[in-house]
């Protein structure tokens, strides 16, 4: 007599089958996709996904990175080393290039390069012809994002309008998209923090140092926790503290890593990914309303930039 086990699949294995599909469904139906690549813990778990749906083969897209220019050292030389370990190709266009071109113009020396991301993104895929941008944003981040579909459809001039979606009954995606309009593809859209940390913690993947507590200068400004006098490459110092600022040395963590300018992390003794998961299983604050100051500008400042080509 045979015994027939029946096996149970995790809330894990589920999202991350979710994903693999729509990762191959992306891979499927667009004939020249980009993973969008920044060397944080959301895009690091993208790659773990499209190893399971593609290896032994090669990704059947490349990876790109818009750099600010104003990225942490350690999370830009991360990005360089996983992408030369996976043997993948990796793009890196600066909001920087475009500064030069004239694309792109500050209002001041020190105004945020973040929102700029926008206008470098769409002429990299002007550049390259990339019909779909697979992304690692998550509903659960910011209400803007919590609006958008699985494959989120953008117009020929890179707008994307919340009011008109495609509809997606029964998991059934729909990436296709006339010449210079595009998809952006996010695999992992029904995740939250807690679920990309256990993830982590499953698949024992490599992050870059700032996501672990250490002890870094910071200042206290508008209420957040605002690192101060960061080293970029070379000798540039950036985020420098006002002249009736205090210098605080304290232990931190990054919850989620970006434009230095606008990335503020939290006060933290997390320093393994255990602690990590312990640490956001009791949190109240969402990750990008503690440590994403651009975000705070208005309840409306993400859906706006998505709306002009924001990822």
């Amino acid at each position: 007599m045979t015994t027939l086990t029946k096996q149970t699949l995790s809330h894990l294995d589920w999202l991350e089958s979710e994903a693999i599909y729509i990762l191959r469904e992306v891979a499927g139906q667009c004939s020249n996709p980009v993973l969008l690549f920044s060397g944080g813990k959301d895009s690091l778990c993208i790659l773990r996904l499209a190893e399971k749906a593609f290896r032994p083969g090669r990704f059947p897209f490349p990876l790109m990175h818009i750099d600010t220019g104003h990225n942490y050292q350690e999370v830009v030389d991360f990005r360089d080393q996983r992408a030369a370990e996976l043997g993948e190709r990796l793009i890196v266009r600066s909001v920087e290039d475009s500064m030069k071109r004239g694309t792109v113009v500050l209002k001041s020396p020190d105004e945020s390069r973040n929102k700029h991301q926008s206008v470098t993104l769409l002429e990299a895929i002007e550049e390259f012809g990339f019909d779909c941008c697979i992304g690692g944003a998550r509903r659960d981040e910011e209400k803007a994002r919590a609006k958008e579909r699985i494959m989120s459809f953008r117009d020929e001039f890179g707008q994307w309008d919340p009011k008109n979606q495609r509809p997606e009954l029964w998991n059934l995606y729909n990436a296709r998209s006339h010449k210079g309009e595009n998809i952006r593809a996010f695999p992992i859209s029904n995740w939250t923090e807690m679920d990309v940390w256990q993830y982590i913690e499953r698949e024992k993947l490599a992050l870059p140092s700032i996501y672990f507590a250490h002890q870094r200068d910071v200042v206290m400004r508008n209420g957040s926790i605002f690192p101060v006098n960061v080293p970029l490459a070379g000798t540039e110092t950036i985020n420098l503290p006002k002249a009736d600022e205090e210098i605080i040395n304290m232990r931190v963590r990054f919850r989620t890593v970006g434009d230095i300018t606008c990335t503020a992390p939290v006060e933290s003794d997390a320093d393994t990914v255990e602690k990590i998961v312990l640490e956001t299983a009791t949190t109240t604050i969402t990750e990008r309303g503690a440590t994403r100051l651009d975000d705070q500008t208005s309840d409306a400042s993400m859906e706006q930039r998505k709306k002009e080509g924001y990822f």
